[in-house]
């Protein structure tokens, strides 16, 4: 008689999903990445409103760490165009799909009354990729400006850009509203971007920024990255060199933090001091600020950061 083998059947990893998401032998997130729960009047307010209004924040659908703090203070970033993402980056946790859905033509109008209502001084809007519209949704990004100068003439406003797959005259449709900053993010260093960001280019990220300020100087330009899916120091300081180079003046590097087990993995975390080694080394290439630090992300501290460009 043949002897019946049997398959020892997999146990599934009892450890609560955040201690999962992290490097082997590490059991939970360092102290310095503690943060509050979301709660408090002002909170719920933002909420309130954008719920009323039937919009979406990139503060939820990325899950920013800062959206107690953010919030909290009354500052929140509108996402338009939608809530998925013709793309799907490693990092991200934001939906993704061959197509992003019809254009809300109303979005705008709404996103102008929010600011007004939230008496935001500093408006963010970013957006989703939509590759699958011929000017990547840059009409829309116009609107939204046109609306809230309309509604709230004194709120400044940054938009938070996809890279318009190059497209320099999507890009001038933008740049035309004369927005107080313009904002794209490289993300990452240029060896990580096959696996990171697929269908992306570092290259075309950096001559996005570069044209923007040649076709308004009076724009600030400013660009994020992350750390922790596997650059070097030298690698990020050549970044920061090569982002200098091409007329960026505001940069914001916080900590990648996993939001799920099918994304890049998280290979380790940067610990403050090595956080401020980057912010000076920023600071000496003459960018005219820089955000850095565990939890900074794209749009932390936004107002401060517009308020300190605007100012040097």
């Amino acid at each position: 008689m043949d002897q019946i083998r049997l398959r020892p059947v997999p146990v599934a990893d009892p450890r609560p999903l955040h201690q999962r998401l992290l490097p082997e032998g590490v059991d939970r997130r360092p102290e310095w990445l503690t943060v509050k729960l979301p709660a408090g009047d002002g909170y719920s307010q933002i909420k309130g409103i954008m719920r009323g209004q039937n919009l979406n924040t990139v503060c939820e659908e990325a899950r920013c760490p800062n959206i107690a703090e953010c919030w909290g203070h009354g500052t929140a970033t509108f996402m338009i165009l939608g809530d998925v993402c013709t793309r799907a980056c490693a990092f991200c946790a934001v939906k993704s799909g061959k197509r992003g859905g019809d254009i809300d033509w109303d979005e705008p109008r709404r996103v102008g009354e929010a600011v007004a209502t939230m008496g935001l001084r500093h408006a963010v809007v970013t957006s989703v990729d939509r590759d699958d519209l011929a000017d990547g949704g840059a009409d829309v990004f116009a609107a939204t400006i046109r609306s809230i100068r309309a509604l709230s003439p004194g709120t400044t406003i940054e938009v938070l850009t996809p890279d318009f797959q190059g497209d320099h005259v999507a890009l001038r449709t933008v740049m035309d509203e004369v927005p107080e900053i313009f904002n794209h993010n490289v993300e990452t260093v240029g060896r990580l971007y096959r696996r990171v960001r697929p269908k992306s280019e570092l290259d075309r990220s950096l001559d996005l920024l570069r044209a923007a300020k040649r076709i308004e100087p009076r724009s600030r330009t400013k660009s994020g990255l992350m750390v922790g899916l596997g650059e070097e120091m030298h690698e990020v300081k050549e970044l920061l060199d090569q982002m200098r180079a091409h007329d960026i003046e505001i940069i914001t590097i916080g900590q990648y933090l996993r939001p799920s087990l099918k994304h890049h993995p998280l290979i380790r975390y940067w610990h403050p001091e090595e956080f401020a080694e980057l912010k000076a080394y920023g600071k000496s290439l003459g960018f005219k600020h820089v955000e850095s630090g565990p939890l900074v992300r794209s749009s932390y501290h936004a107002h401060e950061q517009a308020v300190a460009a605007h100012a040097g």
